[in-house]
């Protein structure tokens, strides 16, 4: 029987993508007592990064909030890995980290930020998704998407 979460991915028509391999010398999450840190994530689909650009160039604000989205995915696709397959056990999204690859005069990144943000709150509901955040714009990102996401949350 699929757990509380798992049907409300699917209400939501939300599949979680297949996990992708690290690019460098890093794991994809770790566990320290109830926490799992979640390494930054990157757009990342069918193993290929998507948005490559920047938002203010190539991409809106709301364009930034999809690539922010594809981010939170990986996230739980690798969240769901480190709680054994059990998402209800998330007891709090504690904090995301926002990265967003932007032109140097956009001063947006919140708005960004709340496309993964959002989602968060969407899925596990106020009390559990509610976290923690910083939303920081940068000069470039890896493979040159336009936004990356790191997150910590605290298991059951």
């Amino acid at each position: 029987m699929a757990g509380n979460i798992d049907q409300i991915l699917e209400k939501l028509n939300i599949t979680l993508p297949e996990v992708t391999a690290p690019a460098a010398n890093y794991v994809p999450y770790t566990i320290t007592g109830n926490t799992v840190v979640i390494s930054g994530q990157l757009p990342m689909q069918d193993g290929k990064p998507q948005y490559i650009g920047k938002v203010g160039d190539e991409f809106s604000v709301e364009e930034g909030q999809a690539c922010a989205k594809i981010c939170g995915l990986n996230i739980l696709a690798h969240l769901k890995n480190a709680c054994g397959g059990d998402l209800d056990r998330v007891k709090k999204c504690v904090r995301l980290g926002i990265f967003v690859n932007a032109t140097p005069e956009r001063t947006d990144q919140p708005v960004v930020a709340n496309g993964v943000s959002d989602m968060m709150v969407e899925i596990f509901g106020k009390e559990v998704g509610s976290h923690a955040r910083a939303a920081v714009g940068v000069g470039s990102l890896p493979f040159g998407v336009a936004v990356e996401v790191e997150a910590m949350f605290e298991i059951k």
